[in-house]
């Protein structure tokens, strides 16, 4: 249980479509990302899967079932927010029991939910805490607790790390990923956060203004992105994009080479492209460099392996893996 069909779905704010016709299936048992630039639309659709916005036109079929004019408490679907929309007066115990106490659900049946809820994400010491004695992590892992006792046919994420440090989003990315590997239900999750996209990822659909740009798995989004867009937003650094002369000499009106597949010399070399070093990041395991200077793309973006000696102002020289060349026409569609 839990396929999500979209079928020709559209979303107007009075005269402003927001998402034109848009047609997306999401497969039992997936985990799929909805990810793009503020604005792009994807908490939108996926308040329309939700039922928590009215569809303009189009169908929204869960298991086969059109829900489109059916309210949210009736789609059989869990969803998980930024904030955590915790009740501050009650303990975790109560806060996880509280969708099963209004579904009628007897207290023997709710307290054996509750403890595995508790068990599966390490809560049970804080079942009798309230939300103020818990860090940021423990209260998102709680309103993850009571969306699993619902056992709905699929989970909901809208941006549910936003307000983590970072330490907590990294744990807290590992543990929602672990969750789904054992319970096995369909998961949507939206975020802008495109590392997040390629760790969790069965597949991740690129939105931008409301319109999908590619939908795939993390690494064919990597390898293979069928356009401009979708190369320069998936991957961290992001992949460089160039036009001009040298776009031209490879029949393209750009080209894009991603930061791990350019090499750096301080020693001239026959038709590498040449810089000058501005910002250097030494991470210990990657340098990343930020170089000036490059025709077509200003500022580039180099990612060495190890530990690299260059310096601000220092002159360099980068020889793209020819192999690894992306060309794009100048609609901004792959070639």
């Amino acid at each position: 249980m839990g396929q999500i069909v979209l079928e020709n779905v559209v979303k107007k704010f009075g005269d402003t479509e927001v998402i034109p016709p848009l047609n997306l299936t999401i497969e039992e048992g997936e985990f799929a990302v909805f990810v793009g630039p503020s604005g792009c639309g994807k908490s939108t659709l996926l308040r329309l899967i939700a039922g928590l916005e009215d569809t303009t036109a189009g169908k929204v079929l869960i298991d086969g079932e059109d829900v489109t004019e059916v309210p949210p408490s009736k789609r059989g679907l869990a969803m998980v927010f930024q904030s955590y929309a915790l009740y501050p007066h009650m303990t975790v115990r109560k806060n996880i029991a509280f969708p099963m106490r209004m579904a009628g659900m007897s207290q023997a049946e709710q307290d054996e939910k509750i403890e595995a809820a508790a068990k599966s994400l390490n809560l049970t010491d804080y079942l009798d805490r309230k939300p103020g004695q818990l860090s940021g992590g423990q209260r998102q892992r709680v309103a993850i607790g009571r969306a699993i006792v619902r056992e709905p046919s699929a989970f909901l994420f809208d941006e549910p790390l936003s307000n983590l440090d970072a330490a907590l989003r990294v744990g807290m990315r590992l543990e929602i990923s672990e969750m789904h590997k054992r319970l096995k239900t369909t998961m949507i999750y939206v975020t802008h956060d495109q590392v997040e996209a390629m760790t969790m990822a069965d597949r991740i659909v690129v939105l931008q203004g409301g319109v999908i740009e590619q939908v795939g798995t993390p690494l064919e989004l990597y390898h293979t992105p069928r356009n401009k867009f979708v190369a320069g937003f998936i991957g961290s650094p992001k992949m460089n994009l160039l036009e001009g002369a040298e776009a031209k000499k490879h029949k393209a009106h750009t080209i894009g080479i991603r930061p791990e597949h350019i090499k750096v010399s301080t020693k001239s070399v026959k038709g590498a492209w040449k810089g000058t070093v501005g910002v250097a990041e030494h991470l210990g395991s990657d340098t990343f460099i930020h170089i000036h200077g490059v025709e077509g793309c200003d500022p580039m973006t180099v990612r060495a392996a190890g530990d690299v000696a260059v310096k601000h102002g220092d002159t360099v020289y980068l020889s793209p893996d020819k192999s690894q060349i992306h060309k794009f026409d100048d609609a901004g569609l792959r070639i």
